[in-house]
């Protein structure tokens, strides 16, 4: 199995895209989203997505209905129930970030993982930027289930973890939101139970699926006994080789694999604006099998500690 995702022949794509780091992040060029695309310009985006997890597209000064006419090339949309939506649009996501609302989205996670059936991917497209700051990390969660210590591995593989919408659920009370209302959110949102390591629909690849912000518990673990093992999954997506970053101008976008990676926004503008919509594509219910490609470790290009913690993950990574 190559490093990425499938094996991409670069050169039939309908545009050129630049990698951004080893394993995760393209930039797209020679493409206008002006335009409707055609059936070999969506094929390609999707190709070029399952193997770069993230794609990056620059100088898009496009409107509220083109940015939702692409998104729709690679499914039904969704409306979040909890964040602001923009006028009109229900499907578009409006975040605002300035003096009195500072950003807050500054930890690693995968959009919507408190859903049934969580986002197939998310194209966000920045309208008004810092001067500097407000970069945007992704970390490849495959990378980062490969190099797993097997330790971990055992532990974990056929397992399930308990989301929630904790976080949304603190806010609407702030906002005023009755009791009963919340009540009527938990029913219509109920906790779901997601595989910790999840099989890509569409590539067969497995990827590390729990995250800081939804993610309470594993299944058929006690609470410390889960917590270590969390504690051990959350760190690798910050692992500097499984990453890429991107730095905002106006009108950049972004368009990534929820199901492949996780994003962080890093909150370093205060008390600058940063402007950004996003229009998030609905997905299905994440499973796990045991079946799939097998990354070809020999040839990883991660070495060092990481390759070290692979074969033996030392006393101290872990506590059961």
């Amino acid at each position: 199995m190559s490093l990425n995702a499938i094996d991409t022949d670069a050169e039939k794509l309908p545009f050129e895209v630049t990698p951004s780091s080893v394993t995760i992040g393209g930039e797209v060029s020679d493409l206008d989203l002006r335009n409707p695309l055609n059936d070999e310009q969506v094929d390609g985006i999707r190709t070029a997505l399952l193997d770069r997890k993230v794609l990056f597209f620059r100088d898009q000064d496009i409107t509220t209905e083109q940015h939702l006419d692409f998104a729709r090339n690679f499914g039904e949309l969704e409306v979040h129930p909890f964040a602001p939506n923009k006028d009109g649009y229900p499907e578009v996501l409006a975040i605002t970030h300035d003096r009195d609302h500072p950003g807050q989205e500054n930890g690693w996670h995968s959009d919507v993982t408190w859903r049934l059936e969580p986002s197939l991917g998310s194209i966000l497209r920045c309208l008004e930027c810092p001067p500097i700051g407000g970069d945007t990390l992704f970390s490849d969660m495959y990378a980062a289930y490969d190099n797993l210590p097997e330790a971990v591995r055992e532990k974990v593989e056929g397992k399930f973890a308990l989301h929630d919408f904790e976080g949304f659920r603190v806010r609407m009370r702030a906002r005023g939101a009755s009791e009963q209302q919340i009540t009527e959110f938990n029913k219509a949102y109920p906790n779901p139970e997601h595989p910790v390591i999840r099989t890509h629909p569409e590539t067969g690849r497995k990827g590390i699926y729990v995250n800081a912000a939804f993610t309470k518990h594993i299944i058929g673990l006690d609470q410390a006994d889960s917590d270590a093992l969390l504690s051990v999954l959350y760190l690798q997506a910050g692992n500097p080789e499984y990453q890429c970053r991107f730095r905002w101008a106006n009108n950049s976008m972004a368009f990534w694999d929820n199901r492949a990676c996780q994003h962080y926004a890093a909150s370093d503008y205060w008390p600058h604006h940063r402007i950004v919509e996003r229009v998030t594509v609905i997905g299905d219910a994440p499973y796990y099998t045991e079946d799939g490609p097998v990354t070809n470790m020999d040839e990883s290009p991660f070495r060092g500690r990481i390759k070290r913690q692979h074969a033996a993950p030392g006393p101290n990574l872990f506590k059961t």
